[in-house]
């Protein structure tokens, strides 16, 4: 890759995004973000840019090193790239992963009104 990369491509090629298209579908939602701003996914990117990229349910942040010829794998990437995540957001994500999950067998259908009532008298407590 040259010097001028889209930012869809370089997300991409450093393994934030499974297939450009998705980096590109994420530029347009506005998960991207450059100096407080959504970017267009046409936007250049430079050595020494900083992005957050929402992650749900965090902002990820992240620093650019480089840029690879094409795709790299997964032990490449810190040479392309430097994750500058603030720790609070990291605790949040944390916090995430402690919460309670409830879900359904497939089939089952929608919880009755009894059913309702348990959970929420579930969660109150």
């Amino acid at each position: 890759m040259s010097e001028a990369v889209r930012i869809d491509k370089w997300l991409w090629s450093v393994r934030l995004y499974k297939t450009r298209s998705m980096a590109t579908d994420a530029c347009n939602k506005g998960h991207v973000l450059a100096e407080g701003l959504p970017v267009k996914p046409s936007r250049h990117v430079k050595t020494g840019d900083v992005y957050k990229i929402r992650r749900a349910p965090i902002y990820r942040t992240y620093q650019v090193l480089g840029f690879p010829k094409s795709r790299v794998g997964a032990p490449e990437v810190p040479h392309y790239l430097s994750d500058l995540t603030p720790p609070e957001e990291l605790k949040l994500l944390e916090m995430q992963k402690d919460m309670i999950w409830i879900t359904r067998d497939r089939g089952t259908g929608r919880p009755t009104k009894k059913d309702r009532r348990d959970l929420d008298e579930f969660f109150e407590r």
